[in-house]
Protein backbone atom coordinates (compact mmCIF):
# COMPACT_ATOMS: atom_id res chain seq x y z
CA UNK A 1 0.00 0.00 0.00
CA UNK A 2 2.94 2.00 0.44
CA UNK A 3 4.61 1.59 -2.23
CA UNK A 4 1.65 2.56 -4.36
CA UNK A 5 1.04 5.77 -2.40
CA UNK A 6 4.39 7.12 -3.34
CA UNK A 7 4.11 5.67 -7.06
CA UNK A 8 0.67 7.79 -7.40
CA UNK A 9 2.81 10.25 -5.32
CA UNK A 10 5.15 10.46 -8.52
CA UNK A 11 2.79 10.24 -11.15
CA UNK A 12 0.81 13.49 -9.84
CA UNK A 13 3.94 15.00 -9.05
CA UNK A 14 5.46 14.34 -13.14
CA UNK A 15 1.74 15.72 -13.63
CA UNK A 16 1.60 18.99 -11.96
CA UNK A 17 5.54 19.77 -12.66
CA UNK A 18 4.15 19.34 -16.50
CA UNK A 19 0.89 21.21 -16.11
CA UNK A 20 3.12 24.34 -14.44
CA UNK A 21 6.18 24.05 -17.02
CA UNK A 22 3.40 24.70 -19.79
CA UNK A 23 2.46 28.05 -18.09
CA UNK A 24 3.16 30.73 -19.59
CA UNK A 25 3.54 34.77 -17.80
CA UNK A 26 2.30 37.45 -20.22
CA UNK A 27 3.73 40.00 -17.83
CA UNK A 28 7.21 40.01 -16.95
CA UNK A 29 7.03 43.34 -14.45
CA UNK A 30 9.26 45.82 -16.65
CA UNK A 31 8.36 46.07 -19.64
CA UNK A 32 5.25 45.13 -22.73
CA UNK A 33 7.43 42.47 -24.03
CA UNK A 34 5.10 40.24 -26.17
CA UNK A 35 2.23 43.28 -26.10
CA UNK A 36 1.81 45.36 -28.51
CA UNK A 37 -0.85 48.97 -28.02
CA UNK A 38 -3.85 49.92 -30.29
CA UNK A 39 -4.60 53.33 -28.96
CA UNK A 40 -6.84 55.31 -31.96
CA UNK A 41 -6.15 58.81 -30.26
CA UNK A 42 -2.35 58.09 -31.04
CA UNK A 43 -3.45 58.53 -34.42
CA UNK A 44 -4.18 61.88 -34.62
CA UNK A 45 -2.18 63.52 -31.46
CA UNK A 46 1.44 61.46 -31.56
CA UNK A 47 2.08 63.10 -28.06
CA UNK A 48 -0.92 61.63 -26.59
CA UNK A 49 0.59 59.41 -23.40
CA UNK A 50 0.40 55.58 -23.84
CA UNK A 51 -2.37 54.63 -20.88
CA UNK A 52 -0.24 51.25 -20.70
CA UNK A 53 2.28 51.65 -17.61
CA UNK A 54 4.55 49.65 -15.36
CA UNK A 55 4.76 50.97 -12.14
CA UNK A 56 6.31 49.50 -9.05
CA UNK A 57 6.16 45.71 -11.04
CA UNK A 58 3.02 46.10 -11.42
CA UNK A 59 0.92 46.70 -15.46
CA UNK A 60 -1.03 49.73 -14.88
CA UNK A 61 -3.87 50.95 -17.38
CA UNK A 62 -4.20 54.50 -16.63
CA UNK A 63 -8.20 54.69 -18.05
CA UNK A 64 -7.26 57.33 -20.71
CA UNK A 65 -6.89 58.01 -23.58
CA UNK A 66 -8.83 54.65 -24.42
CA UNK A 67 -7.31 51.87 -26.07
CA UNK A 68 -6.40 48.26 -26.02
CA UNK A 69 -2.92 46.41 -24.98
CA UNK A 70 -3.04 43.16 -27.06
CA UNK A 71 -0.76 40.05 -27.12
CA UNK A 72 1.33 39.68 -29.77
CA UNK A 73 0.28 36.23 -30.16
CA UNK A 74 -2.69 34.10 -30.40
CA UNK A 75 -4.05 31.35 -28.45
CA UNK A 76 -6.74 28.57 -28.63
CA UNK A 77 -8.02 26.32 -25.85
CA UNK A 78 -6.28 28.16 -22.69
CA UNK A 79 -6.55 29.19 -19.62
CA UNK A 80 -5.73 32.90 -18.57
CA UNK A 81 -5.30 34.07 -14.87
CA UNK A 82 -4.74 37.40 -13.52
CA UNK A 83 -4.82 39.58 -10.15
CA UNK A 84 -5.89 43.18 -10.89
CA UNK A 85 -7.81 45.93 -8.19
CA UNK A 86 -8.88 49.48 -8.67
CA UNK A 87 -6.57 50.83 -5.92
CA UNK A 88 -8.12 54.27 -6.59
CA UNK A 89 -11.68 54.50 -6.92
CA UNK A 90 -13.85 51.75 -8.61
CA UNK A 91 -14.18 51.66 -12.49
CA UNK A 92 -14.69 49.86 -15.19
CA UNK A 93 -12.01 47.75 -17.67
CA UNK A 94 -12.29 44.42 -19.44
CA UNK A 95 -10.20 41.47 -20.78
CA UNK A 96 -11.03 40.37 -24.11
CA UNK A 97 -10.65 37.06 -25.52
CA UNK A 98 -10.42 35.58 -28.95
CA UNK A 99 -9.52 39.08 -30.49
CA UNK A 100 -9.44 39.60 -34.30
CA UNK A 101 -10.08 42.86 -36.23
CA UNK A 102 -8.86 45.74 -34.53
CA UNK A 103 -11.40 48.84 -33.92
CA UNK A 104 -14.18 46.91 -35.37
CA UNK A 105 -17.09 48.51 -33.08
CA UNK A 106 -17.17 52.20 -33.01
CA UNK A 107 -13.56 52.53 -34.33
CA UNK A 108 -12.17 51.46 -30.86
CA UNK A 109 -13.49 47.96 -29.90
CA UNK A 110 -11.40 45.11 -31.31
CA UNK A 111 -13.67 41.58 -32.65
CA UNK A 112 -13.59 39.32 -29.37
CA UNK A 113 -15.51 38.79 -26.45
CA UNK A 114 -15.10 40.90 -23.48
CA UNK A 115 -14.67 39.72 -20.11
CA UNK A 116 -16.03 42.40 -18.20
CA UNK A 117 -14.19 43.72 -14.57
CA UNK A 118 -16.59 46.98 -14.12
CA UNK A 119 -16.77 47.47 -10.65
CA UNK A 120 -20.23 44.89 -9.41
CA UNK A 121 -20.31 43.87 -12.97
CA UNK A 122 -17.34 41.90 -12.90
CA UNK A 123 -17.84 38.69 -15.27
CA UNK A 124 -20.66 40.04 -17.62
CA UNK A 125 -20.05 39.07 -21.17
CA UNK A 126 -19.97 41.41 -23.85
CA UNK A 127 -20.67 40.66 -27.72
CA UNK A 128 -17.81 43.00 -29.96
CA UNK A 129 -18.50 41.42 -33.55
CA UNK A 130 -18.37 38.10 -32.23
CA UNK A 131 -21.71 36.28 -29.98
CA UNK A 132 -22.17 33.42 -27.78
CA UNK A 133 -25.17 31.86 -26.00
CA UNK A 134 -25.79 31.39 -22.50
CA UNK A 135 -28.22 29.51 -20.11
CA UNK A 136 -31.56 31.50 -19.92
CA UNK A 137 -30.75 33.59 -22.58
CA UNK A 138 -33.61 35.82 -22.68
CA UNK A 139 -33.98 36.02 -19.15
CA UNK A 140 -30.40 37.23 -18.97
CA UNK A 141 -29.93 39.03 -22.08
CA UNK A 142 -32.98 40.78 -22.91
CA UNK A 143 -35.78 40.15 -25.98
CA UNK A 144 -34.42 38.13 -28.90
CA UNK A 145 -35.05 40.32 -31.81
CA UNK A 146 -32.64 43.05 -29.92
CA UNK A 147 -29.88 40.54 -29.58
CA UNK A 148 -26.81 41.75 -31.44
CA UNK A 149 -23.58 41.50 -32.07
CA UNK A 150 -22.93 45.90 -32.34
CA UNK A 151 -24.69 49.22 -32.89
CA UNK A 152 -27.51 49.74 -30.19
CA UNK A 153 -28.28 45.62 -30.18
CA UNK A 154 -27.89 44.19 -26.89
CA UNK A 155 -24.38 43.40 -26.42
CA UNK A 156 -24.17 42.60 -22.56
CA UNK A 157 -25.00 39.30 -21.23
CA UNK A 158 -25.21 39.62 -17.15
CA UNK A 159 -23.21 37.27 -14.73
CA UNK A 160 -24.83 35.02 -12.24
CA UNK A 161 -23.23 35.98 -9.12
CA UNK A 162 -23.33 38.88 -7.09
CA UNK A 163 -20.88 39.68 -4.49
CA UNK A 164 -18.23 37.96 -5.99
CA UNK A 165 -15.80 40.87 -6.20
CA UNK A 166 -13.21 42.23 -3.20
CA UNK A 167 -13.60 45.15 -1.65
CA UNK A 168 -12.37 48.52 -3.64
CA UNK A 169 -8.09 48.66 -3.33
CA UNK A 170 -7.46 44.48 -2.57
CA UNK A 171 -6.88 42.30 -5.46
CA UNK A 172 -9.82 40.49 -7.22
CA UNK A 173 -8.33 36.94 -9.11
CA UNK A 174 -9.77 35.85 -12.45
CA UNK A 175 -9.78 32.86 -14.65
CA UNK A 176 -11.17 32.69 -18.16
CA UNK A 177 -10.96 29.49 -19.53
CA UNK A 178 -11.02 29.06 -23.33
CA UNK A 179 -11.73 25.37 -24.88
CA UNK A 180 -13.04 25.26 -28.60
CA UNK A 181 -15.90 27.74 -28.37
CA UNK A 182 -16.74 27.64 -24.92
CA UNK A 183 -15.98 30.26 -22.28
CA UNK A 184 -16.04 29.84 -18.69
CA UNK A 185 -15.54 32.70 -16.06
CA UNK A 186 -14.11 32.73 -12.24
CA UNK A 187 -13.83 35.77 -10.12
CA UNK A 188 -11.90 34.76 -6.47
CA UNK A 189 -12.72 30.88 -7.13
CA UNK A 190 -16.70 31.17 -7.82
CA UNK A 191 -17.88 30.68 -11.08
CA UNK A 192 -19.59 33.71 -12.83
CA UNK A 193 -20.42 32.75 -15.93
CA UNK A 194 -20.38 30.26 -18.64
CA UNK A 195 -21.70 30.47 -22.56
CA UNK A 196 -21.10 27.93 -25.72
CA UNK A 197 -21.45 28.11 -29.12
CA UNK A 198 -19.52 31.34 -29.28
CA UNK A 199 -18.82 32.61 -33.18
CA UNK A 200 -14.65 32.37 -32.54
CA UNK A 201 -12.23 29.52 -30.97
CA UNK A 202 -9.26 31.66 -31.05
CA UNK A 203 -7.50 34.66 -31.34
CA UNK A 204 -5.43 36.89 -29.38
CA UNK A 205 -6.24 38.40 -25.57
CA UNK A 206 -6.20 42.13 -24.61
CA UNK A 207 -6.45 44.28 -21.77
CA UNK A 208 -8.82 47.94 -21.81
CA UNK A 209 -7.95 51.37 -21.19
CA UNK A 210 -11.43 52.34 -20.46
CA UNK A 211 -11.52 55.06 -18.26
CA UNK A 212 -10.04 53.86 -15.25
CA UNK A 213 -6.59 53.30 -13.37
CA UNK A 214 -6.52 49.74 -12.76
CA UNK A 215 -3.13 47.64 -11.91
CA UNK A 216 -2.87 43.88 -12.52
CA UNK A 217 -0.25 41.22 -11.71
CA UNK A 218 0.19 37.51 -12.35
CA UNK A 219 -1.02 37.27 -15.73
CA UNK A 220 -0.66 34.00 -16.98
CA UNK A 221 -2.08 31.65 -19.51
CA UNK A 222 -1.77 28.03 -19.95
CA UNK A 223 -3.33 25.02 -22.45
CA UNK A 224 -6.18 23.08 -21.41
CA UNK A 225 -7.29 20.09 -22.90
CA UNK A 226 -11.28 20.50 -21.42
CA UNK A 227 -12.76 23.20 -19.36
CA UNK A 228 -12.84 22.55 -15.82
CA UNK A 229 -16.00 21.05 -14.37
Amino acid sequence: MKKALIILSVVFGCISHHSQSQTKSLFNGKDLAGWHIDIPEMDKNPSAPNPFIIRNGLLVSLGTPGGHLITDAQYENFRLTFQYRFAGKPGNCGALVFVSTPRALYEMFPKSIEVQMMHENAGDFWCIQENITVPDMEKRRGPKEKWGVNGDKLRRIPNLTDGTEKPLGEWNSMTIECYQNNIKVWLNGEMVNYGYNATARKGQIALQAEGSEVEFKKIEVAPIKQLTK
